[in-house]
């Protein structure tokens, strides 16, 4: 299946686009953030075709702007949901965080 992954983040976007992640996989991730992130990522990555797109952040795209609200929300959340897949799924798929 085709993907397109729009994102305001040059560093995500970068980070795939110029294979940073694949020698950060390489060497475990260490010293990255968000390792268990990245390692859920590649997953999905590597069972699609997938393309990025980098938007500028901030620049009145309706998404994107949408987007920033809900995360802006869920930081300021204190009892924020149990990640389930990080929980249970990551174990059975051999993902070590």
């Amino acid at each position: 299946m085709k993907v397109l992954v729009i994102s305001d983040s040059k560093y995500v976007v970068d980070s795939v686009l110029k294979k940073w992640v694949f020698g950060w996989e390489k060497k475990g991730f260490t010293g990255k953030k968000n390792p268990d992130l990245w390692k859920r990522f590649l997953i999905v990555y590597r069972k699609h075709q997938v393309d990025f797109k980098w938007i500028k952040g901030h620049n009145n795209h309706p998404q994107n702007e949408h987007c920033d609200e809900l995360a802006v929300f869920a930081s300021n959340q204190k009892d924020l949901s149990v990640d389930d897949f990080y929980e249970k799924e990551g174990n059975k798929q051999g993902i070590r965080f």
